[in-house]
């Protein structure tokens, strides 16, 4: 059986594989989708960083300490991930959805990134 980090590298670089693009010259935008929230950011890969980030939990979208779930907080979580990403200088990305369908949530996080000025 294979150790923890190896499983974890493996995996890791099977999700990178499956994100189509220039992957030296775009971040990508990564999406996670949870039960209770939806978190979005912009990870530079050959720097291992992360450029922005937003979730449905920030201070800017959430409300009375609470994250909404539905679509109109995942457009809210767009908009304000395609901000944070121009005012650090980016505009193309990669979309990296995981393994979560286009559509939904996804789909009007995605949107809402695309209005707010990010190219994919």
């Amino acid at each position: 059986m294979k150790n923890k980090w190896t499983r974890y590298e493996y995996r890791r670089s099977r999700t990178r594989r499956r994100v189509h693009g220039a992957q030296g010259e775009r971040p990508r935008l990564c999406v996670h989708r949870s039960l209770t929230a939806i978190y979005a950011q912009i990870i530079d890969d050959a720097k291992g960083t992360t450029l922005a980030a937003a979730s449905s939990l920030s201070p800017e979208i959430a409300q009375k300490g609470r994250a909404a779930k539905n679509i109109e907080s995942a457009k809210k979580v767009g908009g304000l991930v395609a901000k944070k990403a121009l005012a650090a200088g980016v505009k193309r990305v990669v979309f990296d959805r995981g393994a979560y369908l286009y559509h939904g949530r996804i789909k009007a996080l995605a949107e809402a990134a695309r209005t707010g000025g990010l190219e994919f």
